[in-house]
């Protein structure tokens, strides 16, 4: 039996994304693609088993990046990581599919999202004091069969506080550091990292 038998995960179309505009790397203007994609109408759940395989649509994957004042949180994924590929690689990102069985709808709107992307992230780490978050682009990487069939949402925390500690086992040696340091050990992070932090460069520079 396969390890995903069950599992039905959020999608659109690839035809959805071209025509709103596909690209290559980040886009740093989600208000052109996220209301077309959260609206009902647009998406639905998928058995993964399909999804994975089929590059006719793309899986909606909210990747959560965190910042306290000019350092953001990287960490290790542990060999306990459910995506193998991605074990021992620095991340800045927390992320992973919306499964069905979070929600009772067949699709899924923008306010039911959004509290699905809070939850998931205090499974995933515990974070003292406030924060408030943003998206601040999507993610595509068609490079290779993996990336072909995925579509990430990024979403920047801006913390109060730094004091952050892991909730699951697969995330490890947590630590703040400045987007220069990140430059830094680009090669050693997993590709969506790599991007992020490309796209992170391009609006500080901005700014």
């Amino acid at each position: 039996m396969s390890k995903y038998a069950d599992e039905n995960v959020l999608v659109i179309s690839r035809d959805l994304f071209d025509e709103l505009g596909s690209f290559q790397g980040i886009s740093l203007e989600p208000e052109n693609y996220l209301p077309t994609i959260l609206d009902p109408a647009n998406n639905h759940f998928l058995g993964r088993d399909l999804a994975e395989e089929d590059p006719s649509f793309k899986q909606i994957i909210p990747y959560a990046i965190f910042r306290h004042e000019d350092r953001f949180l990287h960490y290790v994924r542990g060999g306990k990581s459910g995506e193998k590929r991605l074990a021992a690689k620095g991340s800045i990102g927390i992320g992973g599919h919306i499964n069905d069985t979070d929600y009772a709808a067949s699709s899924l709107d923008r306010d039911t999202y959004s509290i699905g992307v809070e939850r998931e992230i205090d499974e995933e780490l515990n974070i003292e004091g406030d924060h408030t978050q943003e998206v601040l682009g999507l993610i595509n990487d068609d490079s290779n069969e993996v990336g072909k069939v995925h579509l990430g949402v990024v979403h920047l925390f801006t913390l109060e506080s730094a004091q952050v500690t892991a909730g699951e086992e697969n995330i490890e040696s947590l630590e703040f550091l400045t987007l220069e340091e990140l430059q830094a050990r680009h090669d050693r992070l997993e590709t969506w990292s790599q991007i992020c932090v490309d796209g992170l460069a391009r609006l500080w520079c901005d700014k």
